[in-house]
């Protein structure tokens, strides 16, 4: 009983580390290919597939397919996008399928795998923006982080009770428990 218990401890660790993209389409990702190369010369790797993330600006469906309108970030190593007020650039991403605008609207976190077919040229404000454009292979909405509502550790660490005297400078609403 001790091993089943041990090997399913294992599994469960293991499984919250993974990747948020497939491993079988992570190994077909060109990864020596960097964001910057991919923006200056975008003809260069058509067809070559590339994992982006970033932060959607505009979806846009269209007869058959939803285009996403990003702006790329960094992302840590489960593919989720970081560091969002740093970017290199925009992509377009096109999914041959429907992608709710409400769900898929500006502001959420986006990881794509895609397959690189040129460049498309968009307009920002007054001027002719030329970006990276694919197609989608696999595409992962991220949770959207909720705030707090309340200090995040009001028991465990601090005691058993809601106010605890020296807690309260950290916990504003512990006199509305």
């Amino acid at each position: 009983m001790g091993r089943f218990t041990f090997y399913l401890a294992v599994v469960v660790v293991i499984s919250g580390c993974a990747h948020v993209i497939s491993e079988d389409i992570l190994r077909e990702v060109n990864t020596e290919i960097a964001f910057a190369e991919l923006q200056k010369a975008p003809q260069d790797y058509q067809g070559k597939m590339v994992l982006l993330g970033g932060i959607v600006v505009k979806t846009v469906n269209k007869k058959d397919g939803t285009l996403l309108e990003m702006y790329q970030t960094e992302l840590d190593r489960y593919g989720r996008p970081i560091n969002i007020d740093f970017s290199l650039g925009r992509f377009l991403a096109y999914y041959k399928g429907f992608l709710d605008g409400e769900i898929y609207r500006n502001g959420r976190k986006v990881t794509i795998v895609g397959i690189v077919q040129g460049e498309e040229v968009i307009r920002l404000g007054e001027i002719d923006y030329p970006c990276p454009y694919l197609v989608v292979k696999e595409i992962h909405l991220w949770r959207e982080e909720q705030p707090y509502a309340y200090a995040p550790y009001p028991f465990g660490l601090w005691g058993p009770w809601p106010c605890h005297p020296w807690y309260q400078w950290r916990d504003p609403y512990c006199r509305y428990r």
